[in-house]
């Protein structure tokens, strides 16, 4: 068993999740700060300007703009865009040249350390008020499986990389459980207030912020709520200046209208697809696509390919519900990928039953016109029924004994 998970831990680099594949939902700065200017949380005020022409700058008068391209990539003020304007991040006073950035910036792709090394292209623009910051502090809130609930973690060093805040003054960093029935308290607000150094009217005020980021918390079914920076400008006011949130996929059923907010611009289109059909989806380098129920069994799958010589294509994993349609779709799926020239089918019948997935092959056999080769390996649940089922099909399909047998010829087929 060791030198199995010795070879998944190889693979992980290929693969952007090493657990079960979920589709996180990610939001763009501006729609962050606007879910949490709905529900009170006190911001900088913003308006947007997008490459369709609509804007709302016209009605937007501050004393000074920040004016922030809007991608799913950190390192942004730093980056470079492909038309070789600099930053992707400016402050002007003046409103002529928040309109000459603009311009410099909607439609070009903007290249970070953290895009792909063609960048990805700004479609929306956020023009914030810029406020003059005193100070910068550190508010979280997140989930904790080790505390079986949600925790508070405050930091009066913000607006810099918390893990190096704890590593090297780990004094610095204060962790609270909350009740998730008692909530944030007066009392627990106000400490962490006066931990982040907030003195005088402003400890009081940062306390109603903390409690409201907990009511959004709870309002949207979040995971996580980082707040970095939570500021004191110089007007006395507390801010939250920008904010990652992850939501629980789990709620998606109760926040349809912020799961409709995804851009999936920036996304693999063969995700996107797999989404739709309740597939999970997860493109990698090799040239043997493969067809899975379940996520061990996928490694398990990938893993042993390696072990061959092979490379997989990818990590699709069909689920323990699937249906035949599902099946269906997961081929028209592996078959647009031009680097596949091998498709292996590797299904374990539990609660999925193996005739289900026989006749959902033999189904997308018939509707397509299947040009790689295609092995299948189906045990447990109706696997006998499903292997008549396949071989009486008349198709090109190849079946195999077991595991090993279906990996070898899968590496053989796709050389």
């Amino acid at each position: 068993m060791s030198s199995l998970w010795n070879s998944v831990l190889k693979l992980r680099p290929q693969i952007k999740q090493f657990t079960v594949p979920v589709r996180n939902l990610n939001l763009l700065e501006y729609q962050s700060k606007h879910l949490l200017r709905k529900n009170g949380v006190a911001v900088q005020d913003f308006c947007m300007i997008d490459e369709k022409g609509c804007s709302e700058f016209e009605k937007f008068n501050v004393k000074e703009y920040v004016i922030k391209a809007q991608i799913l990539a950190g390192g942004r003020g730093k980056g470079h865009f492909s038309n070789g304007f600099k930053g992707g991040v400016h402050v002007t006073t003046s409103r002529k040249d928040v309109d000459s950035i603009s311009k410099q910036m909607l439609g070009y792709n903007l290249i970070t350390k953290q895009t792909p090394k063609d960048g990805i292209e700004v479609k929306k623009i956020m023009i914030a008020e810029s406020v003059t910051i005193k100070r910068e502090t550190y508010v979280c809130i997140l989930m904790d499986r080790q505390r079986n609930g949600p925790v508070l973690i405050a930091s009066p060093a913000g607006g810099v990389d918390i893990e190096a805040v704890a590593e090297k003054t780990p004094h610095l960093i204060k962790n609270i459980p909350i009740d998730i029935f008692e909530g944030v308290t007066d009392s627990m607000a106000n400490e962490v207030a006066q931990f982040l150094e907030f003195k005088g009217p402003l400890t009081n005020l940062a306390a109603v912020e903390i409690k409201k980021l907990w009511q959004f918390f709870l309002a949207v079914d979040a995971t996580q709520l980082e707040i970095n920076p939570l500021v004191e400008t110089d007007e006395n006011k507390v801010i939250s200046v920008d904010a990652k949130i992850n939501f629980d996929d789990n709620a998606q059923f109760r926040h349809k209208d912020i799961f409709a907010l995804e851009d999936l611009a920036e996304s693999d289109p063969r995700e996107v697809e797999a989404a739709k059909h309740n597939l999970n989806y997860i493109g990698m380098t090799g040239n043997i696509g493969c067809l899975v129920n379940g996520a061990g069994l996928a490694m398990a799958t990938m893993d042993i390919i390696k072990l061959h010589g092979g490379d997989p294509a990818n990590f699709l994993d069909v689920g323990g519900s699937v249906k035949e349609e599902q099946v269906r779709a997961a081929f028209n799926i592996l078959t647009a990928d031009k680097t596949v020239r091998c498709i292996l089918v590797n299904v374990f019948g539990g609660i999925v039953n193996c005739a289900t997935i026989a006749n959902g092959i033999v189904g997308a056999m018939k509707s397509m016109n299947l040009k790689v080769p295609l092995i299948v390996r189906l045990e447990g649940t109706n696997a006998t029924e499903a292997r008549r089922i396949i071989k009486e099909s008349g198709l090109d399909i190849q079946t195999a004994e077991d595991l090993d047998d279906a990996a070898k010829k899968a590496v053989a087929n796709a050389v």
